[in-house]
C-alpha cells in the first residue's frame, strides 16, 4: 500500500456531512476538506482504496460517465 497512512488515520466516510444547499464546487471542496484523501477511506470497519490504471478512463470521464 502506498503512503504511510494507517487505518488508523483514515477518515470514516459516514462521519463526513456537507451542506447540500452549497454551489456544486464548494460542496466538492467541503467533501475533500472532511475526507482528506478521497482515495481511500473507511465506512464503518471497512476500508476502501480507489485505483485508476494509467491506461484506463480519467476520474473526470468515470464521474461524468463518458466513454472513451
Amino acid at each position: 500500500m502506498r503512503g504511510n497512512i494507517t487505518n488508523v488515520d483514515l477518515v470514516d466516510i459516514r462521519d463526513v456531512t456537507v451542506d447540500k444547499n452549497l454551489p456544486q464546487r464548494e460542496r466538492l471542496v467541503e467533501y475533500v476538506r472532511q475526507i482528506g484523501n478521497p482515495y481511500r477511506f473507511k465506512c464503518g470497519p471497512y476500508t476502501f482504496t480507489a485505483i485508476y490504471p494509467d491506461n484506463g478512463k480519467s476520474i473526470e470521464d468515470c464521474l461524468r460517465g463518458t466513454v472513451t
